[in-house]
């Protein structure tokens, strides 16, 4: 009993300091990412080795090693697909990424086969076996949504009708969590 209210107590301070999204909902802790309150009105830097404007349907793809930085968010895939708005000047709606997806901040990295920036609604969804590095800490699952504007973050299994081509964790999450030292 004495070494699962260590385990616990281990967990509970990993997901108040560092965001753990998987155990935050099981556990009822306010855990957050460190994404909170990131800037989406900054600029949205990006290179690639290619580029399609089609203009008439609003959006542009870039293929072949993209990086896309907006602040502290720096995000890499193989292809992106930026849909945006022509009204008063050109507005960034979204952003779809694919091609081994990788997000990260200063503190964190996520990784998935998939990912949607929603700009308006300041939501940042990976899916396909998607992995949540925080520190020593990792947690796996099929889908992380991040909510920008609460820094709230929920990692959930995906279950096996995942998006096609995409590898699933028979739907539960899975995590590793460093757990401090103690001299008892």
């Amino acid at each position: 009993m004495r070494g699962m209210r260590k385990l616990l107590s281990g967990l509970v301070a990993f997901a108040a300091a560092a965001g753990a999204v998987a155990i935050s909902p099981v556990l009822g802790q306010g855990a957050s990412s460190a994404l909170k309150g990131h800037n989406t009105n900054a600029p949205v830097d990006v290179a690639a080795d290619r580029i399609e404007v089609q203009d008439r349907a609003d959006r542009a793809i870039f293929a072949g090693n993209v990086v896309a930085r907006q602040a502290d968010l720096t995000l890499n895939a193989g292809r992106v697909t930026l849909l945006y708005s022509n009204a008063g000047g050109l507005q960034i709606n979204r952003i779809d990424a694919s091609g081994g997806v990788v997000v990260r901040s200063p503190s964190e990295t996520a990784r998935g086969q998939f990912a949607i920036y929603d700009l308006d609604n300041r939501l940042i969804t990976l899916l396909g076996g998607v992995t949540l590095v925080r520190g020593e800490s990792t947690v796996n699952g099929g889908r992380l949504v991040i909510d920008l504007s609460s820094g709230r973050a929920v990692m959930d299994g995906g279950g096996p009708a995942g998006p096609p081509g995409t590898t699933s964790s028979g739907g539960r999450v899975t995590g590793t969590f460093t757990v401090p030292q103690r001299n008892d």
